[in-house]
Protein backbone atom coordinates (compact mmCIF):
# COMPACT_ATOMS: atom_id res chain seq x y z
CA UNK A 1 0.00 0.00 0.00
CA UNK A 2 2.91 2.35 1.00
CA UNK A 3 4.60 1.69 -2.47
CA UNK A 4 1.09 2.51 -4.34
CA UNK A 5 0.49 5.70 -2.02
CA UNK A 6 3.91 7.26 -2.99
CA UNK A 7 3.56 6.18 -6.44
CA UNK A 8 -0.08 7.94 -6.84
CA UNK A 9 0.73 10.52 -4.64
CA UNK A 10 3.66 11.89 -6.82
CA UNK A 11 1.84 11.23 -10.29
CA UNK A 12 -1.29 13.09 -9.17
CA UNK A 13 0.86 16.43 -7.46
CA UNK A 14 3.13 16.25 -11.01
CA UNK A 15 -0.13 15.78 -13.50
CA UNK A 16 -1.87 18.50 -11.62
CA UNK A 17 1.33 21.03 -11.56
CA UNK A 18 1.83 20.22 -15.36
CA UNK A 19 -2.17 21.42 -15.97
CA UNK A 20 -1.57 24.44 -14.16
CA UNK A 21 1.78 25.54 -15.75
CA UNK A 22 0.81 24.65 -19.54
CA UNK A 23 -2.28 27.24 -18.68
CA UNK A 24 -0.08 29.76 -17.12
CA UNK A 25 2.09 29.56 -20.27
CA UNK A 26 -0.57 30.14 -22.44
CA UNK A 27 -1.93 33.61 -20.06
CA UNK A 28 2.33 34.00 -21.11
CA UNK A 29 2.20 33.45 -24.27
CA UNK A 30 -0.91 35.21 -25.36
CA UNK A 31 0.35 38.54 -23.50
CA UNK A 32 3.30 38.62 -24.03
CA UNK A 33 4.31 38.27 -20.28
CA UNK A 34 7.76 37.78 -18.79
CA UNK A 35 8.36 37.72 -14.90
CA UNK A 36 12.23 38.47 -13.93
CA UNK A 37 11.80 37.14 -10.43
CA UNK A 38 14.94 37.88 -7.49
CA UNK A 39 15.02 36.06 -4.47
CA UNK A 40 17.38 37.03 -1.31
CA UNK A 41 18.12 34.24 0.28
CA UNK A 42 20.95 35.97 2.91
CA UNK A 43 21.79 39.65 3.22
CA UNK A 44 25.36 39.58 5.54
CA UNK A 45 26.55 43.01 5.86
CA UNK A 46 26.56 44.86 2.34
CA UNK A 47 26.88 41.05 0.55
CA UNK A 48 23.64 39.43 -0.81
CA UNK A 49 23.20 35.69 -2.33
CA UNK A 50 20.20 36.51 -4.47
CA UNK A 51 18.59 33.70 -6.38
CA UNK A 52 17.13 34.87 -10.01
CA UNK A 53 14.03 32.99 -11.88
CA UNK A 54 12.57 33.65 -15.46
CA UNK A 55 9.04 32.45 -16.34
CA UNK A 56 8.25 33.36 -19.60
CA UNK A 57 5.96 31.54 -21.96
CA UNK A 58 9.00 28.75 -22.90
CA UNK A 59 9.95 28.09 -19.78
CA UNK A 60 6.77 27.19 -18.37
CA UNK A 61 5.60 25.01 -21.28
CA UNK A 62 8.92 23.51 -20.86
CA UNK A 63 8.22 22.63 -17.44
CA UNK A 64 4.46 21.52 -17.92
CA UNK A 65 6.09 19.07 -20.27
CA UNK A 66 8.30 18.05 -18.83
CA UNK A 67 6.27 17.30 -15.27
CA UNK A 68 3.74 15.53 -17.74
CA UNK A 69 6.20 13.00 -18.92
CA UNK A 70 7.54 12.41 -15.40
CA UNK A 71 3.97 11.61 -14.37
CA UNK A 72 3.23 9.03 -16.53
CA UNK A 73 6.69 7.91 -16.25
CA UNK A 74 6.17 7.39 -12.58
CA UNK A 75 2.54 6.40 -13.06
CA UNK A 76 4.22 3.64 -15.28
CA UNK A 77 7.24 2.31 -12.94
CA UNK A 78 4.30 1.26 -10.21
CA UNK A 79 4.13 -1.50 -12.58
CA UNK A 80 7.45 -1.76 -14.14
CA UNK A 81 9.91 -1.62 -11.50
CA UNK A 82 6.87 -3.62 -8.75
CA UNK A 83 9.53 -6.54 -7.93
CA UNK A 84 12.29 -3.81 -6.51
CA UNK A 85 12.20 -4.03 -2.93
CA UNK A 86 13.98 -0.24 -2.81
CA UNK A 87 11.14 1.37 -5.13
CA UNK A 88 10.60 4.09 -2.90
CA UNK A 89 14.14 5.39 -3.54
CA UNK A 90 13.85 4.66 -6.89
CA UNK A 91 10.70 7.03 -6.99
CA UNK A 92 12.46 9.66 -4.73
CA UNK A 93 16.05 9.92 -7.00
CA UNK A 94 13.52 10.35 -10.41
CA UNK A 95 11.61 13.16 -8.22
CA UNK A 96 15.30 14.36 -7.56
CA UNK A 97 15.79 14.42 -11.16
CA UNK A 98 13.18 16.45 -12.21
CA UNK A 99 13.98 18.97 -9.55
CA UNK A 100 17.43 19.76 -11.33
CA UNK A 101 15.51 20.02 -14.80
CA UNK A 102 13.15 22.57 -13.48
CA UNK A 103 16.07 24.22 -11.61
CA UNK A 104 18.08 24.57 -15.15
CA UNK A 105 14.47 25.39 -17.68
CA UNK A 106 14.02 28.44 -14.39
CA UNK A 107 17.47 29.67 -14.30
CA UNK A 108 18.35 33.31 -16.17
CA UNK A 109 21.89 32.53 -14.10
CA UNK A 110 24.92 30.80 -14.77
CA UNK A 111 25.30 30.05 -11.61
CA UNK A 112 21.78 28.30 -10.90
CA UNK A 113 22.16 26.34 -14.02
CA UNK A 114 25.43 24.95 -12.96
CA UNK A 115 23.71 23.56 -9.69
CA UNK A 116 20.97 22.29 -11.83
CA UNK A 117 23.23 21.25 -14.54
CA UNK A 118 25.27 19.40 -11.49
CA UNK A 119 22.38 17.93 -10.19
CA UNK A 120 20.99 16.13 -13.72
CA UNK A 121 24.64 14.72 -14.49
CA UNK A 122 25.09 13.22 -10.82
CA UNK A 123 21.35 11.87 -10.10
CA UNK A 124 21.66 10.38 -13.97
CA UNK A 125 24.93 8.64 -12.70
CA UNK A 126 23.11 7.31 -10.04
CA UNK A 127 20.20 6.15 -12.30
CA UNK A 128 22.59 4.22 -14.52
CA UNK A 129 24.39 2.48 -12.05
CA UNK A 130 20.89 1.25 -10.59
CA UNK A 131 20.74 -2.48 -11.21
CA UNK A 132 24.97 -2.31 -10.24
CA UNK A 133 26.27 -4.61 -12.42
CA UNK A 134 29.91 -4.21 -14.14
CA UNK A 135 28.01 -2.90 -17.27
CA UNK A 136 25.74 -0.43 -15.54
CA UNK A 137 28.75 0.80 -13.51
CA UNK A 138 30.97 1.18 -17.03
CA UNK A 139 28.26 2.95 -18.51
CA UNK A 140 28.02 5.24 -15.23
CA UNK A 141 31.38 6.37 -15.42
CA UNK A 142 31.49 7.04 -19.29
CA UNK A 143 28.24 9.18 -18.55
CA UNK A 144 29.65 10.99 -15.60
CA UNK A 145 33.03 11.76 -17.25
CA UNK A 146 31.89 12.87 -20.33
CA UNK A 147 29.22 15.23 -18.27
CA UNK A 148 32.37 16.82 -16.09
CA UNK A 149 33.84 18.52 -19.30
CA UNK A 150 31.21 20.37 -19.99
CA UNK A 151 30.70 21.25 -16.46
CA UNK A 152 34.37 22.38 -16.35
CA UNK A 153 33.41 24.26 -19.69
CA UNK A 154 30.12 26.20 -17.49
CA UNK A 155 32.59 26.85 -14.80
CA UNK A 156 34.96 28.69 -17.07
CA UNK A 157 32.10 30.33 -18.64
CA UNK A 158 31.21 31.37 -15.44
CA UNK A 159 34.79 32.87 -14.36
CA UNK A 160 34.68 34.57 -17.32
CA UNK A 161 31.65 36.32 -16.60
CA UNK A 162 33.27 37.94 -13.78
CA UNK A 163 34.54 40.70 -16.66
CA UNK A 164 30.55 41.81 -16.41
CA UNK A 165 27.88 43.15 -13.68
CA UNK A 166 26.89 39.76 -12.91
CA UNK A 167 26.20 35.78 -13.99
CA UNK A 168 22.85 36.62 -15.50
CA UNK A 169 23.22 36.31 -18.88
CA UNK A 170 19.82 36.96 -20.24
CA UNK A 171 20.87 40.62 -19.12
CA UNK A 172 23.97 40.70 -21.78
CA UNK A 173 22.07 38.61 -25.00
CA UNK A 174 21.64 41.34 -27.04
CA UNK A 175 25.62 42.77 -26.32
CA UNK A 176 26.77 39.48 -27.21
CA UNK A 177 26.84 39.76 -31.09
CA UNK A 178 29.64 42.81 -30.32
CA UNK A 179 31.72 41.35 -27.56
CA UNK A 180 34.80 39.40 -28.05
CA UNK A 181 34.66 37.88 -24.74
CA UNK A 182 31.01 36.85 -25.01
CA UNK A 183 32.50 34.95 -27.95
CA UNK A 184 34.40 33.09 -25.55
CA UNK A 185 31.72 32.64 -22.97
CA UNK A 186 29.57 31.38 -26.15
CA UNK A 187 32.15 28.95 -27.44
CA UNK A 188 32.46 27.23 -23.86
CA UNK A 189 28.52 27.47 -22.95
CA UNK A 190 28.09 25.67 -26.58
CA UNK A 191 30.99 22.91 -25.77
CA UNK A 192 28.70 22.36 -22.40
CA UNK A 193 25.84 22.12 -24.19
CA UNK A 194 27.49 19.30 -26.67
CA UNK A 195 28.46 17.22 -24.13
CA UNK A 196 25.26 17.35 -22.17
CA UNK A 197 23.19 16.49 -25.65
CA UNK A 198 25.77 14.00 -26.99
CA UNK A 199 26.95 15.57 -29.77
CA UNK A 200 30.03 14.45 -32.13
CA UNK A 201 32.42 13.69 -30.22
CA UNK A 202 30.63 13.06 -26.77
CA UNK A 203 28.13 10.56 -28.16
CA UNK A 204 28.87 7.21 -27.00
CA UNK A 205 27.63 8.02 -23.13
CA UNK A 206 24.27 8.30 -24.69
CA UNK A 207 23.20 4.61 -25.94
CA UNK A 208 25.71 3.54 -22.78
CA UNK A 209 23.22 5.20 -20.24
CA UNK A 210 20.63 2.42 -21.97
CA UNK A 211 21.82 0.46 -18.91
CA UNK A 212 18.94 2.47 -16.39
CA UNK A 213 15.63 1.27 -15.88
CA UNK A 214 13.67 1.71 -19.17
CA UNK A 215 11.66 4.58 -17.23
CA UNK A 216 14.76 6.44 -16.15
CA UNK A 217 16.22 6.13 -20.20
CA UNK A 218 11.77 7.01 -21.13
CA UNK A 219 12.50 10.59 -18.64
CA UNK A 220 16.10 11.18 -19.62
CA UNK A 221 15.65 10.77 -23.72
CA UNK A 222 12.61 12.46 -24.16
CA UNK A 223 12.39 15.48 -21.63
CA UNK A 224 15.45 15.77 -19.12
CA UNK A 225 19.23 15.09 -19.56
CA UNK A 226 19.72 15.33 -23.21
CA UNK A 227 17.45 18.20 -23.51
CA UNK A 228 19.21 20.71 -21.27
CA UNK A 229 22.18 21.02 -23.89
CA UNK A 230 19.41 22.29 -26.42
CA UNK A 231 17.48 24.57 -24.06
CA UNK A 232 20.73 25.71 -23.13
CA UNK A 233 21.53 26.97 -26.15
CA UNK A 234 18.14 27.87 -27.49
CA UNK A 235 18.36 30.95 -24.88
CA UNK A 236 21.93 31.55 -26.12
CA UNK A 237 20.35 31.90 -29.86
CA UNK A 238 21.16 35.21 -30.30
CA UNK A 239 25.34 33.95 -30.32
CA UNK A 240 24.80 31.35 -33.30
CA UNK A 241 23.68 34.19 -36.06
CA UNK A 242 26.18 34.82 -39.14
CA UNK A 243 28.78 33.38 -36.86
CA UNK A 244 31.45 30.73 -37.29
CA UNK A 245 29.82 29.21 -33.82
CA UNK A 246 26.38 28.16 -36.04
CA UNK A 247 28.57 27.43 -38.96
CA UNK A 248 30.20 24.58 -36.90
CA UNK A 249 27.50 23.68 -34.91
CA UNK A 250 25.62 23.43 -38.13
CA UNK A 251 28.34 20.94 -39.36
CA UNK A 252 28.34 18.57 -36.32
CA UNK A 253 24.43 18.59 -35.61
CA UNK A 254 24.62 17.00 -39.19
CA UNK A 255 27.16 14.35 -38.70
CA UNK A 256 25.51 13.22 -35.50
CA UNK A 257 22.02 13.31 -37.29
CA UNK A 258 23.40 10.94 -39.78
CA UNK A 259 26.14 8.42 -37.99
CA UNK A 260 23.24 7.75 -35.52
CA UNK A 261 20.57 7.20 -38.53
CA UNK A 262 23.44 4.49 -39.75
CA UNK A 263 24.25 3.29 -36.57
CA UNK A 264 20.57 2.32 -35.86
CA UNK A 265 20.23 0.67 -39.30
CA UNK A 266 22.91 -2.39 -37.97
CA UNK A 267 21.85 -2.30 -34.45
CA UNK A 268 19.56 -5.26 -32.93
CA UNK A 269 19.28 -4.12 -29.42
CA UNK A 270 16.10 -2.35 -28.81
CA UNK A 271 16.73 0.27 -26.78
CA UNK A 272 19.81 1.16 -28.44
CA UNK A 273 18.22 1.63 -31.54
CA UNK A 274 15.73 3.89 -29.73
CA UNK A 275 18.35 5.65 -28.23
CA UNK A 276 20.02 6.56 -31.34
CA UNK A 277 17.09 7.85 -32.72
CA UNK A 278 17.18 9.88 -29.75
CA UNK A 279 20.60 11.28 -30.36
CA UNK A 280 19.72 11.80 -34.23
CA UNK A 281 16.95 14.21 -33.21
CA UNK A 282 19.50 15.49 -31.14
CA UNK A 283 21.51 16.10 -33.87
CA UNK A 284 18.32 17.80 -35.78
CA UNK A 285 17.54 20.41 -33.08
CA UNK A 286 20.62 21.71 -32.72
CA UNK A 287 21.26 21.77 -36.45
CA UNK A 288 18.21 23.49 -37.00
CA UNK A 289 18.74 25.62 -33.78
CA UNK A 290 22.60 26.13 -35.59
CA UNK A 291 20.82 28.22 -38.68
CA UNK A 292 19.12 30.55 -36.44
CA UNK A 293 15.48 29.08 -36.00
CA UNK A 294 15.69 28.97 -32.30
CA UNK A 295 11.69 28.71 -31.98
CA UNK A 296 11.36 26.06 -34.84
CA UNK A 297 14.39 23.77 -32.37
CA UNK A 298 11.90 24.60 -29.00
CA UNK A 299 8.76 23.03 -31.36
CA UNK A 300 10.53 20.05 -32.41
CA UNK A 301 11.68 19.61 -28.78
CA UNK A 302 8.71 19.33 -27.16
CA UNK A 303 6.93 16.96 -30.07
CA UNK A 304 10.06 14.65 -29.81
CA UNK A 305 9.71 15.02 -25.99
CA UNK A 306 6.08 13.17 -25.98
CA UNK A 307 6.46 10.39 -29.00
CA UNK A 308 10.13 9.49 -27.45
CA UNK A 309 8.33 8.94 -24.02
CA UNK A 310 5.93 6.65 -25.59
CA UNK A 311 8.43 4.81 -27.32
CA UNK A 312 10.67 4.04 -24.77
CA UNK A 313 7.50 3.36 -22.68
CA UNK A 314 6.67 0.88 -25.29
CA UNK A 315 10.04 -0.84 -25.68
CA UNK A 316 9.98 -1.41 -21.37
CA UNK A 317 6.44 -3.32 -21.64
CA UNK A 318 7.79 -5.44 -24.65
CA UNK A 319 10.74 -6.13 -22.97
CA UNK A 320 8.63 -6.39 -19.45
CA UNK A 321 6.88 -9.06 -21.42
CA UNK A 322 9.78 -10.47 -22.95
CA UNK A 323 11.43 -11.55 -19.60
CA UNK A 324 14.24 -8.77 -20.15
CA UNK A 325 15.24 -9.96 -23.52
CA UNK A 326 15.87 -7.10 -25.97
CA UNK A 327 17.00 -8.27 -28.87
CA UNK A 328 14.60 -7.73 -31.72
CA UNK A 329 15.55 -11.01 -33.46
CA UNK A 330 14.33 -13.16 -30.75
CA UNK A 331 10.80 -11.15 -30.89
CA UNK A 332 8.59 -11.16 -34.05
CA UNK A 333 4.58 -11.16 -34.19
CA UNK A 334 4.42 -9.34 -31.70
CA UNK A 335 1.10 -7.79 -32.63
CA UNK A 336 -1.14 -10.69 -32.35
CA UNK A 337 0.53 -11.04 -29.04
CA UNK A 338 0.63 -7.70 -27.81
CA UNK A 339 -1.89 -5.57 -29.92
CA UNK A 340 -2.23 -2.83 -27.48
CA UNK A 341 1.38 -2.02 -27.05
CA UNK A 342 2.24 -2.73 -30.60
CA UNK A 343 -0.29 -0.06 -32.12
CA UNK A 344 1.15 2.73 -29.47
CA UNK A 345 4.54 1.61 -30.88
CA UNK A 346 3.49 2.10 -34.19
CA UNK A 347 2.10 5.39 -33.91
CA UNK A 348 5.00 6.61 -31.78
CA UNK A 349 7.32 5.37 -34.98
CA UNK A 350 5.06 6.77 -37.24
CA UNK A 351 5.51 9.94 -35.22
CA UNK A 352 9.26 10.16 -35.29
CA UNK A 353 9.51 9.35 -39.14
CA UNK A 354 7.37 12.50 -39.39
CA UNK A 355 3.70 10.44 -40.73
CA UNK A 356 1.24 13.49 -42.02
CA UNK A 357 -1.26 14.66 -39.03
CA UNK A 358 0.79 13.24 -35.63
CA UNK A 359 3.19 15.02 -33.38
CA UNK A 360 6.65 14.64 -35.61
CA UNK A 361 4.98 15.55 -38.91
CA UNK A 362 4.27 19.44 -37.83
CA UNK A 363 7.74 20.00 -36.87
CA UNK A 364 10.02 17.82 -39.05
CA UNK A 365 8.57 18.54 -42.20
CA UNK A 366 8.42 22.48 -41.14
CA UNK A 367 12.55 22.30 -40.16
CA UNK A 368 13.57 20.37 -43.70
CA UNK A 369 10.99 22.80 -45.70
CA UNK A 370 12.92 25.91 -43.94
CA UNK A 371 16.01 24.18 -45.06
CA UNK A 372 14.90 24.04 -48.67
CA UNK A 373 13.96 27.44 -48.43
CA UNK A 374 17.02 28.39 -46.93
CA UNK A 375 20.95 29.30 -47.85
CA UNK A 376 22.51 25.97 -46.99
CA UNK A 377 25.19 24.23 -48.43
CA UNK A 378 24.84 21.03 -50.55
CA UNK A 379 26.52 18.86 -47.77
CA UNK A 380 24.53 20.22 -44.78
CA UNK A 381 21.19 19.88 -47.38
CA UNK A 382 22.36 15.75 -47.88
CA UNK A 383 22.90 15.17 -44.36
CA UNK A 384 19.50 16.98 -43.76
CA UNK A 385 17.69 14.74 -46.09
CA UNK A 386 19.62 11.52 -45.75
CA UNK A 387 19.44 11.44 -42.71
CA UNK A 388 16.01 11.68 -42.50
CA UNK A 389 15.47 8.78 -44.94
CA UNK A 390 17.39 6.43 -42.13
CA UNK A 391 15.14 7.25 -39.57
CA UNK A 392 12.19 6.03 -41.46
CA UNK A 393 14.48 3.11 -42.36
CA UNK A 394 15.29 2.02 -38.81
CA UNK A 395 12.09 2.90 -37.69
CA UNK A 396 10.18 0.52 -40.40
CA UNK A 397 12.99 -2.44 -39.58
CA UNK A 398 12.35 -2.29 -36.21
CA UNK A 399 9.00 -2.81 -36.50
CA UNK A 400 9.13 -5.79 -39.67
CA UNK A 401 11.84 -7.28 -36.92
CA UNK A 402 9.66 -7.06 -33.57
CA UNK A 403 5.58 -6.59 -34.49
CA UNK A 404 5.40 -8.54 -37.57
CA UNK A 405 6.60 -11.92 -39.88
CA UNK A 406 7.20 -14.37 -37.74
CA UNK A 407 7.30 -15.76 -34.15
CA UNK A 408 11.13 -16.08 -33.17
CA UNK A 409 11.25 -16.24 -28.68
CA UNK A 410 10.10 -19.29 -27.19
CA UNK A 411 7.05 -21.75 -27.97
CA UNK A 412 6.37 -21.36 -23.83
CA UNK A 413 5.90 -17.19 -23.52
CA UNK A 414 4.09 -14.78 -21.37
CA UNK A 415 3.49 -12.31 -23.74
CA UNK A 416 0.01 -10.53 -22.75
CA UNK A 417 -1.36 -6.93 -22.46
CA UNK A 418 -2.55 -7.01 -19.04
CA UNK A 419 -0.24 -4.34 -17.64
CA UNK A 420 -2.59 -2.37 -16.99
CA UNK A 421 -1.10 0.38 -15.30
CA UNK A 422 1.61 0.30 -18.07
CA UNK A 423 -1.26 0.89 -20.66
CA UNK A 424 -2.69 3.65 -19.17
CA UNK A 425 0.39 5.26 -19.05
CA UNK A 426 1.32 4.81 -22.45
CA UNK A 427 -2.62 5.59 -23.84
CA UNK A 428 -1.79 9.09 -22.06
CA UNK A 429 0.92 9.91 -24.02
CA UNK A 430 -0.59 8.34 -27.16
CA UNK A 431 -3.28 10.85 -26.99
CA UNK A 432 -0.13 13.68 -26.95
CA UNK A 433 1.81 12.05 -29.83
CA UNK A 434 -1.21 12.35 -31.94
CA UNK A 435 -2.74 15.85 -31.24
CA UNK A 436 0.58 17.75 -29.48
CA UNK A 437 2.04 18.91 -32.85
CA UNK A 438 -1.07 20.32 -34.08
CA UNK A 439 -1.93 22.24 -31.24
CA UNK A 440 1.72 23.38 -30.54
CA UNK A 441 2.01 24.58 -33.96
CA UNK A 442 -1.15 26.49 -33.66
CA UNK A 443 0.31 28.21 -30.01
CA UNK A 444 3.95 28.66 -30.70
CA UNK A 445 3.55 29.79 -34.70
CA UNK A 446 -0.49 31.50 -34.47
CA UNK A 447 0.48 33.38 -37.96
CA UNK A 448 2.89 31.08 -40.15
CA UNK A 449 4.61 32.01 -42.55
CA UNK A 450 3.56 30.55 -46.47
CA UNK A 451 6.64 27.98 -47.46
CA UNK A 452 6.90 28.62 -51.37
CA UNK A 453 8.76 26.23 -53.07
CA UNK A 454 9.15 24.36 -56.08
CA UNK A 455 7.16 21.04 -56.68
CA UNK A 456 10.47 18.78 -56.50
CA UNK A 457 11.70 20.03 -53.58
CA UNK A 458 7.63 20.29 -51.56
CA UNK A 459 7.68 16.51 -52.54
CA UNK A 460 11.13 16.02 -51.59
CA UNK A 461 10.47 15.25 -47.93
CA UNK A 462 7.77 12.68 -48.88
CA UNK A 463 10.08 10.98 -51.21
CA UNK A 464 12.74 10.36 -48.90
CA UNK A 465 10.02 9.24 -46.35
CA UNK A 466 8.86 6.36 -48.86
CA UNK A 467 12.14 5.41 -49.97
CA UNK A 468 13.87 4.80 -46.89
CA UNK A 469 10.17 3.28 -45.15
CA UNK A 470 11.07 0.68 -48.75
CA UNK A 471 14.91 0.30 -47.75
CA UNK A 472 14.11 -0.76 -44.33
CA UNK A 473 11.37 -3.27 -45.31
CA UNK A 474 14.09 -4.56 -47.74
CA UNK A 475 16.99 -5.27 -45.88
CA UNK A 476 15.15 -6.35 -43.10
CA UNK A 477 13.48 -9.17 -45.14
CA UNK A 478 16.82 -10.00 -47.05
CA UNK A 479 19.11 -9.83 -44.24
CA UNK A 480 16.22 -12.25 -41.97
CA UNK A 481 15.49 -15.08 -44.16
CA UNK A 482 18.27 -14.62 -47.41
CA UNK A 483 21.40 -13.66 -46.62
CA UNK A 484 22.83 -10.51 -44.61
CA UNK A 485 24.42 -8.94 -47.53
CA UNK A 486 26.19 -6.47 -44.80
CA UNK A 487 28.63 -9.22 -43.63
CA UNK A 488 29.86 -9.20 -47.44
CA UNK A 489 31.49 -5.64 -46.39
CA UNK A 490 32.23 -6.46 -42.59
CA UNK A 491 35.16 -3.86 -41.77
CA UNK A 492 32.83 -0.75 -43.36
CA UNK A 493 29.26 -2.69 -41.51
CA UNK A 494 31.25 -2.70 -38.10
CA UNK A 495 32.52 0.42 -38.82
CA UNK A 496 28.89 2.21 -39.45
CA UNK A 497 27.16 -0.12 -36.40
CA UNK A 498 29.72 1.05 -34.00
CA UNK A 499 29.25 4.73 -33.98
CA UNK A 500 32.50 5.28 -36.18
CA UNK A 501 34.36 3.81 -33.36
CA UNK A 502 33.51 6.54 -30.65
CA UNK A 503 32.58 4.35 -28.19
CA UNK A 504 36.29 2.86 -28.13
CA UNK A 505 37.94 6.40 -28.61
CA UNK A 506 35.76 7.66 -25.88
CA UNK A 507 36.08 4.99 -23.57
CA UNK A 508 40.05 5.06 -24.53
CA UNK A 509 40.61 8.57 -24.27
CA UNK A 510 38.04 9.80 -21.57
CA UNK A 511 38.19 7.08 -19.20
CA UNK A 512 41.24 4.57 -19.31
CA UNK A 513 44.37 7.25 -20.91
CA UNK A 514 43.17 9.82 -18.16
CA UNK A 515 43.03 7.77 -15.02
CA UNK A 516 46.58 5.23 -16.06
CA UNK A 517 47.92 9.02 -16.46
CA UNK A 518 46.73 10.51 -13.60
CA UNK A 519 47.53 7.34 -11.58
CA UNK A 520 51.31 7.45 -13.07
CA UNK A 521 51.40 11.43 -12.08
CA UNK A 522 49.90 10.41 -8.30
CA UNK A 523 52.49 7.65 -7.72
CA UNK A 524 55.41 10.08 -9.35
CA UNK A 525 54.60 12.89 -7.78
CA UNK A 526 52.00 12.65 -4.66
CA UNK A 527 53.43 9.54 -3.46
CA UNK A 528 56.65 9.78 -4.73
CA UNK A 529 59.22 12.68 -5.09
CA UNK A 530 56.83 14.75 -3.15
CA UNK A 531 56.85 12.25 -0.05
CA UNK A 532 60.57 11.56 -0.64
CA UNK A 533 61.52 15.76 -0.35
CA UNK A 534 58.29 16.24 1.46
CA UNK A 535 55.97 15.05 4.37
CA UNK A 536 58.12 11.43 4.55
CA UNK A 537 61.47 12.77 4.51
CA UNK A 538 60.63 15.53 7.10
CA UNK A 539 58.92 13.14 9.00
CA UNK A 540 62.26 10.69 9.02
CA UNK A 541 64.21 13.46 9.56
CA UNK A 542 62.72 14.94 13.12
CA UNK A 543 62.42 11.83 14.39
CA UNK A 544 66.29 10.92 13.74
CA UNK A 545 66.98 14.00 15.48
CA UNK A 546 64.50 13.84 18.05
CA UNK A 547 66.11 10.19 19.04
CA UNK A 548 69.46 11.86 19.34
CA UNK A 549 67.82 15.07 21.50
CA UNK A 550 66.18 11.83 23.36
CA UNK A 551 69.17 9.85 24.16
CA UNK A 552 70.96 13.28 25.06
CA UNK A 553 68.27 14.30 27.55
CA UNK A 554 68.64 10.51 29.25
CA UNK A 555 71.87 11.99 30.33
CA UNK A 556 73.36 8.61 29.67
CA UNK A 557 76.51 10.71 28.25
CA UNK A 558 77.13 13.06 31.31
CA UNK A 559 77.29 9.72 33.31
CA UNK A 560 79.61 7.54 30.54
CA UNK A 561 81.81 11.14 30.81
CA UNK A 562 82.12 10.94 34.80
CA UNK A 563 82.70 7.09 34.53
CA UNK A 564 85.55 7.59 31.77
CA UNK A 565 87.43 10.56 34.16
CA UNK A 566 86.55 8.40 37.21
CA UNK A 567 88.86 5.84 35.51
CA UNK A 568 91.38 8.34 33.81
CA UNK A 569 92.23 10.12 37.58
CA UNK A 570 92.28 6.47 38.89
CA UNK A 571 95.09 5.43 36.49
CA UNK A 572 96.94 8.31 36.63
CA UNK A 573 97.00 7.91 40.63
CA UNK A 574 98.13 4.37 39.80
CA UNK A 575 100.53 5.48 37.82
CA UNK A 576 102.51 7.92 40.07
CA UNK A 577 102.37 5.58 42.88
Amino acid sequence: MHIISICFISFISLFSMSLSLFFLSLKFLLMDLVYFIEWEVITLNSSSIVMTFLFDWMSLMFMSFVLLISSLVIFYSKEYMSEDYFINRFIMMVLLFVLSMMLLIISPNLISILLGWDGLGLVSYVLVIYYQNVKSYNAGMITALSNRIGDVALLMSIAWMLNYGSWNYIFYLEMMKSHYEMFIIGSLVMLAAMTKSAQIPFSAWLPAAMAAPTPVSALVHSSTLVTAGVYLLIRFNILFVDSWMGSFLLLIGGLTMFMAGLGASFEFDLKKIIALSTLSQLGLMMSILAMGFAKLAFFHLLTHALFKALLFMCAGAVIHNMKNSQDIRVMGSLMNQMPLTSACLNVANLALCGMPFLAGFYSKDLILEIVSLSYVNMFSFFLYFFSTGLTVCYSFRLVYYSLTGDFNSNAFHPLNDYGWTMSKSMLGLLVMAVIGGSMLSWLIFPAPDMICLPMHLKLLTLTVCILGAFSGYLISNVSLYFSNKALNYYSMSVFAGSMWYMPALSTLGVIYYPLYFGMNVTKSFDQGWSEYFGGQHLYSSLKYFSMINQFLQNNNLKIYLLTFVFWVILLVMLMIL
